[in-house]
């Protein structure tokens, strides 16, 4: 009875194994998207001159590298990004969040969009941290989205919490956090990290580290 316990013990194991992988392999592979998707918003003419002047008085920023919007009137979005903090110039380690929220209107279309969204001071990475978006739930952080060909955004709005870049392919435009759901994704950051850190533990107290997002950091501190 005993082999035949040990036995089971062991096949459920072996069968549990692939999916830890591939669940590790995901969030290396998102880390090393969002290092994509911010070289590539940065070398855009459309976003260049102001996303490195605010990358360089960031308190934090949220990279979603796939923000897919779609829907036929009733529309909807959902990506996976990772959460940095800035502190003294030095950028932490990544916390992975979801991101998602639904919308009723006139609209059609899909769109894949590279989303960063550079936090300015600390009450908007409360916003974040707390999902305080959610129906509209913290009007008083405001948000600026900066699409191709706008560049006057970060001029006319130069007191924003968030910043919006948006880079999509697509029928829809722009990036908004207005109603948005944004939750922390502790599977991944279990995955990744080892144990259960908290967002906290990886972006606040930063008691964790992560050398595969070395690259990450580099890119954010140019």
């Amino acid at each position: 009875m005993l082999a035949r316990f040990t036995a089971m013990a062991l096949l459920c194991l072996s069968m549990a194994a692939p999916a830890t992988a591939q669940v590790v392999s995901d969030q290396t592979r998102l880390v090393a998207k969002a290092v994509t998707a911010v070289e590539r918003l940065r070398r855009d003419d459309n976003f260049a001159p102001n996303i490195d002047s605010l990358l360089a008085r960031a308190r934090a920023v949220l990279v979603v590298p796939d923000l897919i919007k779609g829907g036929f009137i009733i529309g909807g979005e959902y990506g996976t990004g990772v959460l940095l903090t800035k502190d003294q110039g030095q950028w932490s380690s990544p916390a992975f969040y979801s991101i998602a929220s639904g919308s009723v209107g006139l609209q059609i279309g899909v769109q894949d969009a590279e989303t960063l969204y550079v936090i300015m001071n600390d009450g908007g990475l409360r916003a974040v941290m707390n999902n305080r978006f959610k129906a509209g739930a913290d009007a008083s952080v405001a948000v600026a989205t900066v699409g191709a060909g706008a560049h006057a955004a970060t001029t006319t709005n130069g007191h924003a919490d968030i910043y919006a870049f948006s880079k999509a392919v697509g029928a829809y435009g722009g990036a908004s956090l207005a109603g948005s759901g944004i939750l922390p994704r502790h599977s991944w950051n279990a995955a990744y990290y080892g144990g259960n850190p908290s967002p906290e533990d990886i972006v606040i107290a930063r008691r964790l580290d992560s050398p595969q997002a070395d690259r990450l950091r580099d890119v954010l501190g140019r």
